[in-house]
């Protein structure tokens, strides 16, 4: 009877890791653990508690007296009277206490006496609003409620920590980078000023652009690269024709199933087979060279310059070869034995409602934010003669994941609609709004939806050459080119304005 036990907890804990396993890697522009990740440095400062704060669940109705706890962060060791209150806001993932210690906010703290709050975003992390995530539980998670979290959270801690009269920035990477501009937007009276980084400022629909830069920064260590990815592309389709060149492919790119053209899933199969492959190339683009832990040691080394160095070895094979090998040195990283393409898993994973789910860990709720108010969906369809991964992921696949994991109320019309309020709500591209500092780098893909020149009066846009998403956010290195260290260095100017008005 012990053995049978024995046996079937074996086979129990291998069906939770297949399952867990078909939650991509890359899923929307967003890693596991949110598009904003652990800084790459161990920190020898004692991190600090958790801390609750109670807020409505529903800002906009009155009636409806609902409470939760959200957590939070503090840190006032930087701390001097008259100091200004710092703000990092959280996101599509986890907060984590280690930006409570390191980063570049940091030393602006130290250098401004600031005291320094974290706020976790609603339905991320410890920060359950809910008893889960049910579809019809979701409607509490947006933008607008999340700033509304901000507002109250702002005014309640600037009263316990006696703070009312000192000057307030925000800070904020990715989609928290977004909502820092919107605060200053829609809440002027609490922020004097904002660091909105690597912030997407406009919502759409069809993000082709996203492949666009990818191609554009593979570009940047020479034409062979995307033309090798290309050629690997094009022999790729040519196997997925024939039942030996799906064998062939299944060994090469050490797929966990079969291709099984006769399932009626079989064309998402193959979309999301090859969308996620092309992840392996649009997650190291967009966090190249940025200090940020991409998941394990491996990982962390790995840059544009390493995938095109394999993609360019013709001692490798074909190009189809030097791809697989790409494949196969991201599953490395992720110690990972096989790879996830089947559709109906990974929708199935994200339909779990449950907060201690693989869903969520912040796949199920950032797949609803874009479905409902950004979109931001990364489709292959600019040209084949502008980007190497070729026409298989259009926008349809991207908007049946909406219907098939939300309901089919969730389709095109919805997605659309949502996506002309958030622009209308918060202008979009013509957004107006005063002292905000974008920084954005020309490696990252997502600077394609923000703000990358001087055309909102009152706000500074810093563009920086050769850098990827949020990189001015993480610890310094000595290894930082030139003008990451000037960015910083012009923040730390903008933040002294701002405080000093």
């Amino acid at each position: 009877m012990a053995d049978i036990m024995k046996v079937a907890i074996f086979v129990l804990v291998c069906s939770i890791c297949k399952i867990n396993a078909y939650m991509p890697k890359f899923h929307r522009g967003r890693p596991k653990g949110g598009m904003l990740g652990t800084p790459n440095v161990k920190s020898n400062h004692a991190l600090p508690p958790d801390m609750w704060v109670t807020q409505r669940l529903d800002h906009f109705n009155d009636a409806d007296t609902t409470t939760w706890q959200q957590r939070y962060f503090v840190n006032d060791t930087f701390y001097k009277k008259g100091g200004p209150v710092f703000v990092m806001i959280g996101g599509e993932g986890t907060a984590d206490p280690i930006w409570m210690v390191e980063g570049a906010w940091i030393d602006y703290a130290q250098k401004f006496n600031a005291f320094c709050l974290q706020l976790e975003h609603r339905y991320y992390g410890k920060s359950h609003p809910t008893i889960d995530m049910g579809t019809g539980n979701l409607i509490f998670l947006n933008s607008e409620q999340a700033l509304a979290d901000l507002a109250y959270f702002i005014t309640y801690a600037k009263q316990k920590f006696g703070l009312e009269k000192n000057k307030l920035i925000t800070f904020g990477g990715s989609y928290p980078g977004s909502l820092s501009a919107w605060f200053r937007l829609k809440y002027p009276h609490l922020v004097d000023g904002a660091v909105a980084s690597s912030a997407p400022i406009r919502a759409v629909l069809n993000f082709y652009e996203y492949l666009g830069v990818v191609t554009n920064s593979l570009a940047t260590t020479g034409p062979n690269c995307n033309k090798n990815v290309a050629a690997a592309t094009e022999d790729l389709g040519s196997k997925l024709q024939t039942d030996t060149g799906r064998n062939t492919l299944k060994t090469m790119f050490s797929m966990c199933d079969d291709l099984d053209p006769s399932s009626p899933d079989y064309q998402l199969d193959v979309a999301n087979l090859i969308s996620n492959i092309a992840g392996n190339f649009e997650g190291v683009v967009q966090y190249n060279k940025d200090n940020r832990a991409f998941e394990g040691a491996i990982a962390t080394n790995i840059t544009v310059d390493t995938l095109c160095g394999v993609m360019n070895d013709e001692s490798v094979g074909a190009p189809l070869d030097r791809y697989a090998k790409v494949n196969k040195m991201i599953l490395d990283a992720y110690s990972e034995k096989c790879l996830d393409f089947k559709y109906r898993a990974m929708i199935e994973d994200l339909q779990k409602t449950a907060w201690n789910s693989s869903a969520g860990e912040g796949g199920r709720q950032w797949t609803y934010q874009t479905c409902t108010e950004f979109a931001f969906f990364q489709s292959s369809d600019l040209s084949n003669k502008t980007q190497p991964f070729g026409s298989f992921f259009p926008l349809n696949f991207s908007v049946q994941q909406c219907i098939d994991i939300f309901g089919s109320k969730f389709n095109r019309d919805l997605i659309q609609a949502g996506i002309n309020r958030t622009n209308t709500n918060y202008g979009g591209e013509n957004l107006k709004v005063t002292k905000v500092a974008f920084p954005n780098g020309s490696i990252d893909p997502w600077h394609a939806l923000g703000i990358i020149d001087n055309s909102v009066a009152g706000s500074t846009a810093i563009f920086i050459d050769g850098t990827a998403h949020c990189a001015n956010m993480y610890p310094s290195l000595d290894s930082d080119p030139a003008e990451l260290t000037k960015a910083r260095q012009v923040i730390t100017g903008l933040i002294s304005s701002w405080i000093s008005s």
